[in-house]
């Protein structure tokens, strides 16, 4: 039994250890290719820190590249096992499947926990610092005043979050204006486009507003508006040109805790009464969403951290069903069922700011349907059903 428990976890393991760094390389080099090369040629970015960067990626692959490659490490070690007719053989000894599988699934809690730590700590840090790498080499100040996605408080008495920044050219802004004490007057501003205007004589940045809508609240009462166009400024250079804070996606676990309770804290900016606390937070749910990408941010490290386990389950039982020994069918399945379980990454991530939809939830589904359909699949399996 230990002989057979050391061979296949020693199969599993050097399969794993080979496929893993064929998907590294693989989404290492499209990363490289998105984002390095221009910079290479054209110049921006040196040899020394282009290695440096890619260095900085590896986590960032590895965070998908270890589910990836243990799922195609076990459909390919218990196909050629199934095929070769070895699994016959051993329970024609009394040894059954989940016996046989015993020592795969604990590698792969184990890689459980080493996927953990890279999705809340190693791989985000890693991502934040490569980001930073290739704002520095475009030189984009405008990126690095109001960077995307993140809540910017570099403005005295505004807090600031931007959906994206494309060359001074701004799209879905969302601005809270207040003072120290959140029973006085607050104002909140949503503008579908911006654009920013930097005076580098003068060292102050201007920010235009396109078709804004502002909601102030003064006590119990609500003012709205609306213009074609308004202008906030000036801001001093000195003070909003410092290095940017990573973005959520770039964020670690810890990161994000602190995050999420600086976001809920803009739900403070409320009147007392309840009726028109209602109504205000009926009308901001663009900062409830900023809340809510957060959340879903949290939970989809956690979520995706038990992606290995998951697919060990899976994998095994449908290797055995399959019953070939062929490294390209092994692959195939594999890519398959990648593409499921990340059709609810994708999905809950395109829904992380629509907290009406509970996006947070949503990237836990395909670990328990992965697990309860293995379980089920491998329990069968070994019954020889």
């Amino acid at each position: 039994m230990k002989t057979l428990h050391k061979y296949l976890a020693g199969q599993v393991l050097a399969s794993l250890l080979l496929t893993v760094a064929v998907f590294t390389f693989v989404l290492l080099l499209g990363n490289v290719l998105q984002d390095v090369l221009k910079l290479l040629v054209s110049g921006q970015i040196q040899i020394g820190l282009l290695c440096r960067a890619m260095g900085l990626l590896v986590p960032f692959a590895f965070l998908y590249a270890l589910p990836m490659g243990l799922l195609t490490a076990t459909l390919l070690v218990f196909g050629r096992f199934s095929a070769d007719q070895e699994l016959t053989a051993a329970r024609a000894s009394g040894i059954s499947l989940i016996s046989l599988s015993a020592p795969i699934l604990v590698l792969s809690l184990g890689c459980c926990a080493l996927s953990a730590w890279i999705n809340m700590d190693l791989g985000p840090a890693s991502r934040a610092q490569y980001k930073s790498i290739i704002n520095e080499a475009r030189a984009d100040l405008a990126d690095v005043q109001l960077p995307e996605g993140r809540l910017i408080y570099d403005f005295p008495g505004y807090i600031f979050l931007v959906g994206k920044n494309r060359d001074d050219n701004l799209q879905n802004v969302d601005i809270w204006q207040y003072s120290g004490n959140t029973n006085a007057e607050t104002t909140y501003i949503f503008a579908p486009r911006g654009r920013i205007e930097t005076d580098t004589a003068k060292k102050q940045l201007l920010i235009h507003l396109y078709n804004p809508f502002s909601r102030t609240l003064n006590g119990p009462n609500v003012i709205f508006s609306s213009s074609s166009e308004s202008i906030l400024g000036p801001f001093d250079l000195a003070v909003t040109n410092k290095p940017s804070p990573p973005s959520v996606g770039e964020m670690t676990f810890p990161q994000l805790q602190q995050e999420l309770q600086r976001r809920e804290k803009l739900l403070d900016f409320l009147p007392a009464t309840t009726n028109s606390a209602a109504q205000w937070r009926a009308q901001v749910k663009e900062t409830e969403g900023a809340i809510e990408k957060v959340r879903a941010q949290m939970h989809e490290q956690v979520a995706f951290s038990f992606a290995c386990f998951g697919f060990a389950l899976v994998g095994i039982p449908l290797a055995i069903r399959v019953h070939r020994r062929e490294t390209n069918i092994g692959i195939l399945i594999a890519l398959i069922l990648v593409m499921i379980y990340y059709t609810f990454d994708i999905l809950g991530t395109s829904l992380s700011s629509r907290p009406e939809f509970y996006p947070h939830l949503i990237f836990w589904l395909p670990n328990f349907i992965f697990q309860a359909v293995g379980a089920v699949l491998l329990w069968r399996a070994n019954k020889g059903i």
